[in-house]
């Protein structure tokens, strides 16, 4: 499963959209955003575990899913809300056309 976030503010994912389904207890993070200091410097992006059920297709789907991401230690609360945490991602580049 490929996750695209599109905003990023702390260190939490606020936007983002799936970017292809398969797979979903593999889940990776794909960064198109603009990021500013404390951003993203400050340990795994964390996506709402919420939102991550909605993408991989419901709850049954996601149950198994994050059973094995929380094994995994990838299941951390933040704010008291379960967030699925990205210690690894990639950067998309944002660049207008023409520019540097």
């Amino acid at each position: 499963m490929r996750i695209r976030a599109l905003s990023v503010f702390e260190g939490v994912v606020y936007h983002s959209s799936l970017v292809d389904a398969r797979n979903p207890c593999r889940p990776t993070l794909e960064v198109e955003a603009v990021l500013r200091e404390g951003d993203a410097d400050a340990g795994p992006l964390l996506l709402p575990v919420a939102e991550y059920v909605v993408m991989a297709g419901g709850a049954e789907v996601a149950r198994p899913c994050l059973e094995a991401l929380s094994a995994q230690g990838r299941i951390v609360g933040h704010l008291d809300v379960p967030h699925v945490a990205f210690p690894t991602w990639t950067p998309v580049d944002i660049a207008a056309p023409g520019e540097p």
